[in-house]
C-alpha cells in the first residue's frame, strides 16, 4: 500500500521524533521559566505560567510534526475552527470557568498553602489550576472547587495576615458582677501565654439575654496558634468560673399569670398497674 511506502514511513518517523523531542523541550522550558519567576510572582502565578509555556511549546511541535507528515495545514486549520466553534457550544461552562481563572490569576485573593473558607467548606489550598482549585479539608478530604464558584461567593482567607481574634461568646447569670466577670476574664487571658498583650483583648457586654446576661471576650493571637488557643482559654475560663463561683445558666422560663396564682392542679396518667391521682404543685404557671 501506498502508506506504506518508504517516504512516508520515513515522515512519520520524523514527525514521531519531533513530537518527543518537542515534549522534552516544553517540559524544559517550563521548569526553566518556573526557576526564572519563581521569586517574582506567587504560586499561583507560578504554577499556570508553567502549564501556559508547555502547552504553547508543545502545540507548536506538534503542528511542525503534522506538517511533516504530510498533513495540509490549511486543512487542519479549518477543522480546528470548526472543532473549536463546537467546542465553545459544548463547553460554555468550561470556558466560564477559564476565564474566572484568569481573573483569580490577576486578582491574588490567596495562593497555595493558604486556608481559605468557601461556603461552609474550609481547607488548605493545594492547587490553582485553569478551571478548578483543589483543597484539602482539615479531616483530610479532597474538595475541588470550579473557578466560576469562587469568583462568584464570597471567600475568606484565614492566613492573609499574621494573627487573628478570637470571639468567645459567653452568657452569665443575671445574679453575677459584670465587672467581677470581666476582672475574671482579663485574668485568664493574661495567664495564657498564647494571647497577645497588643492588641489588648477585649471585653464588650452585649446585653440581656433570655436567661444570661451575654458577654462577648475577645482575644488576639498568632494565626498558627489560633486552634490551640480556642481550646485552652476556654478550658481555662470554665475553670476560673468555677474557683470563683460564676453560675453559666442554662436556659430556663419562668411563668406569671398575675401577683398571685392559685395552685394548678395536675392529673397523672397512671400506668395499667397504678391507680389514678390527682396532686397539686405550688408553681406559678400562666394559664
Amino acid at each position: 500500500m501506498e502508506i506504506f511506502s518508504p517516504d512516508n514511513l520515513m515522515n512519520l518517523v520524523r514527525g514521531g521524533i519531533i513530537v518527543v523531542f518537542g515534549y522534552l523541550v516544553a517540559k524544559l522550558a517550563a521548569r526553566s521559566l518556573g526557576k526564572l519567576l519563581k521569586k517574582h510572582t506567587s504560586s499561583h502565578q507560578h504554577v499556570l505560567l508553567q502549564r501556559a509555556l508547555f502547552y504553547v511549546v508543545l502545540i507548536l511541535f506538534l503542528i511542525t510534526a503534522l506538517k511533516e507528515m504530510g498533513f495540509s495545514l490549511s486543512v487542519l486549520l479549518g477543522a480546528a475552527g470548526v472543532l473549536s466553534v463546537a467546542i465553545g457550544f459544548a463547553s460554555q461552562t468550561s470556558a466560564s470557568n477559564l476565564i474566572s481563572g484568569l481573573f483569580l490569576l490577576f486578582e491574588r485573593p490567596f495562593g497555595v498553602g493558604d486556608v481559605i473558607r468557601v461556603g461552609s467548606t474550609t481547607g488548605e489550598v493545594l492547587s490553582i489550576d485553569l478551571l478548578s482549585a483543589k483543597l484539602r479539608t482539615f479531616d483530610n478530604l479532597y474538595v475541588r472547587i470550579p473557578n466560576e464558584t469562587m469568583l462568584k461567593s464570597e471567600v475568606t482567607t484565614l492566613t492573609k495576615f499574621p494573627i487573628r481574634r478570637l470571639d468567645l461568646q459567653i452568657g452569665v447569670a443575671y445574679k453575677e458582677n459584670i465587672e467581677h466577670v470581666r476582672e475574671v476574664l482579663s485574668s485568664v487571658a493574661d495567664k495564657n501565654p498564647l494571647s497577645l498583650e497588643d492588641p489588648k483583648p477585649v471585653f464588650i457586654f452585649q446585653g440581656f439575654g433570655d436567661s444570661a446576661l451575654n458577654v462577648q471576650f475577645s482575644v488576639w493571637v498568632k494565626r498558627e496558634k489560633f486552634i490551640e488557643l480556642k481550646n485552652s482559654i476556654q478550658y481555662e475560663i470554665k475553670l476560673a468560673f468555677d474557683q470563683n463561683n460564676i453560675e453559666i445558666p442554662f436556659p430556663h422560663m419562668t411563668l406569671y399569670a398575675g401577683s398571685v396564682t392559685e395552685p394548678f392542679p395536675i392529673r397523672m396518667v397512671p400506668s395499667p398497674s397504678a391507680q389514678p391521682e390527682t396532686q397539686n404543685i405550688d408553681a406559678k404557671e400562666q394559664p
